[in-house]
């Protein structure tokens, strides 16, 4: 079981930890700026932060102490535009992955405006990835609820570090076997309600909110996507959209069992306009058998006249498939240690809570 976790928002990273049974509060790291995105590396214990600071820019924070001292870094760089030409200047980082266990050193970061970038030396440099970046493909990606696309889902395959997969906000799936040498879209199937009819199953426009992939069965895949929820079973060959969904089919996190392929959770709600809990009730959905029915889980969630969105990276499961972590924009943090039968409020009163973690 976790004894450490944290929660990246608007106001700094905070830490938890655990001590008989209970959460509770050991530093706030960063206080007052915003953390869109942590990475909790397990292979060596390093930590890594990524800050938004506005007009002062992107920021990256690396820590080898457990948050102890942070160290900047420099940040993912876009190449540089011919003279007299506005060139891509980076908005944002939204999602860092560690590379495999053979890879020391490898981290990735995906960003707005729609880069990747590796770095294997720990952050130090990053590179971005121009096979990506310059693919003909990309010209039809756009943004969803940004104004540019954006790569919020890295997913590093555990059985060969060098085949990668990434979702994008609107570009579907795109699957690498070749580390990042060459890519292919891997998101047929989803369907778009956002689009004109000849376009609403074209696999590069799709809207995949976030992608995750079974650790135990690699093979197997689940998306919350804009208007659906789908899984795959056959490695990104095909999805499935699911169809049996109790209150909404629309959030944007998803979380998968790391053990069982069958096993996931969404956290749903009011959609596009609105988004917020419908009804004003907190609930997350739950299916035991691979999409095909599921359980609405509600113990210890407010019911009542609430507001809390759950942000597509404020939602993870635990090494265990036990213990769940969720945040939500209204400041609010649970926890879950039996597989989100019920639910404890940790607390309600952080900042926004963009992506929680497991530490």
């Amino acid at each position: 079981m976790a004894d450490r976790m944290f929660a990246s928002t608007r106001k700094g990273l905070i830490e938890y930890g655990k001590a008989g049974g209970a959460w509770s509060h050991t530093a706030t790291h960063f206080i007052g700026q915003p953390v869109t995105n942590m990475l909790a590396d397990g292979r060596d214990g390093t930590l890594y932060a990524a800050l938004d600071l506005g007009h002062f820019g992107v920021k990256v924070h690396r820590s080898s102490d457990a948050g102890a001292t942070w160290h900047e870094l420099d940040s993912p760089k876009y190449p540089t535009a011919p003279e007299g030409e506005d060139g891509p200047s980076l908005k944002m980082i939204w999602v860092l992955a560690a590379g495999a266990a053979d890879q020391p050193g490898r981290v990735w970061a995906g960003t707005l405006p729609g880069g990747l970038f590796r770095s294997d030396d720990r952050g130090d440099t990053w590179h971005l990835v121009e096979s990506l970046w310059t693919m003909p493909e990309r010209q039809k990606w756009f943004g969803g609820g940004a104004d540019e696309p954006g790569i919020h889902s890295i997913c590093i395959d555990p059985r060969d570090g060098k085949r990668i997969a990434i979702g994008v906000s609107c570009g579907g799936v795109w699957v690498s076997e070749d580390d990042g040498g060459s890519w292919r879209v891997g998101s047929q199937g989803m369907w778009a309600a956002y689009v004109p009819e000849d376009a609403k199953y074209d696999p590069g426009i799709q809207d995949s909110h976030l992608i995750v992939q079974c650790p135990a069965a690699p093979d197997v895949w689940w998306c919350q996507h804009h208007n659906a929820m789908f899984r795959c079973a056959d490695d990104l060959q095909s999805w499935h959209e699911l169809t049996d969904v109790p209150v909404s089919n629309f959030g944007f996190p998803v979380a998968v069992h790391p053990h069982d392929p069958d096993t996931a959770w969404f956290a749903p709600a009011k959609k596009d306009e609105f988004r917020y809990p419908v009804d004003g009730k907190v609930i997350v959905n739950r299916t035991r058998d691979g999409g095909k029915t599921f359980e609405t889980l509600r113990n210890g969630l407010p019911q009542d006249n609430a507001f809390d969105l759950i942000y597509r990276h404020a939602f993870k499961v635990d090494d265990t498939g036990e213990e769940l972590l969720m945040g939500s924009t209204t400041g609010a943090l649970w926890h879950s240690a039996n597989g989100g039968d019920s639910w404890q409020l940790i607390t309600a009163h952080l900042a926004p809570v963009y992506a929680v973690t497991f530490g």
